[in-house]
């Protein structure tokens, strides 16, 4: 059977690439541009941003309280997401359907609507805003993701190891320790770099949520009004760019090896 072709594809293609991409260059561009306007043609060609970026005592600050918040967040959502997703895939009780629904509908709520419902939420329970509800609620967003990566790799582990392993006398607790958490390593670490690169990049929940310890996307959406420093803020998001490729990538090659490391358990149990 011929398989259909799409004769425009190539060309559609290289437009999603250029329309993806080309801002991530034009924003490269002006990071090592030597004027503060941001136009054609460069002034000329210089790496004092980054310098400078690195002196600048406001922004690393800011820096490291998107990496506080995020590290915390992802560590937190990585392990509900793990404890639901065994919940759901090796267990039956009442209400599985509600809870599954319950846990991914962060998907389709609105992070404005998220964002003012929490601070309702803070302010009624007298919480003072700050990095830790910032984090509470990143954790909030980010156990979907989390949840949904670790439930494709726990539908394609095959349970006869666990029941072998209860059958030998293993308790269960013991059995997910030494067989269930090694096999979903690989995910859980995919998974911790996704809720990773959601917490980071976030900005809607951090700027209602936090007082006083701007976050990162909050410190550059604040400096936007100042031209002479704004140069340093694109370094800093060309650094933050890279990072965050490069975290997407090596999440995809972790759940690569997962679904891999499924695929050759169940060709070994097919023999």
């Amino acid at each position: 059977m011929n398989k259909l072709r799409f004769p425009a594809f190539p060309l559609y293609y290289a437009a999603l690439v250029l329309m993806l991409y080309l801002p991530i260059g034009v924003l490269f561009l002006f990071s090592i541009n030597d004027g503060i306007a941001f136009s054609f043609p460069m002034k000329g060609v210089t790496d004092h941003w980054y310098r400078d970026m690195l002196k600048n005592a406001e922004l690393m600050s800011a820096l490291g309280n998107s990496a506080l918040v995020a590290v915390t967040s992802s560590v937190a959502a990585t392990a509900l997401g793990a404890a639901a997703a065994i919940a759901l895939t090796r267990f039956d009780f009442k209400g599985k359907a509600i809870f599954l629904a319950a846990a991914l509908m962060p998907l389709l709520v609105p992070f404005l609507i998220l964002g003012v419902a929490l601070l309702i939420l803070f302010a009624a329970l007298d919480i003072d805003r700050s990095l830790v509800t910032v984090a509470i609620a990143h954790t909030v967003v980010s156990l979907p993701y989390t949840l949904l990566i670790l439930m494709a790799r726990l539908v394609g582990f095959d349970p006869k190891l666990e029941e072998a392993a209860q059958d030998l006398g293993a308790t269960y607790p013991y059995t997910l320790r030494r067989i269930i958490l090694p096999l979903i390593a690989p995910a859980m670490l995919a998974a911790w770099l996704v809720a990773f690169t959601v917490s980071f990049d976030e900005f809607v929940l951090a700027s209602f949520l936090n007082k006083g310890e701007p976050t990162l996307p909050v410190y550059i959406f604040g400096q936007l009004r100042f031209a002479n420093r704004f140069p340093q803020v694109v370094a800093l998001a060309v650094l933050v760019m890279v990072l965050s490729i490069t975290l997407f990538l090596i999440s995809n090659w972790l759940q690569r090896i997962g679904s891999q490391a499924a695929l050759e358990q169940r060709l070994g149990d097919g023999k």
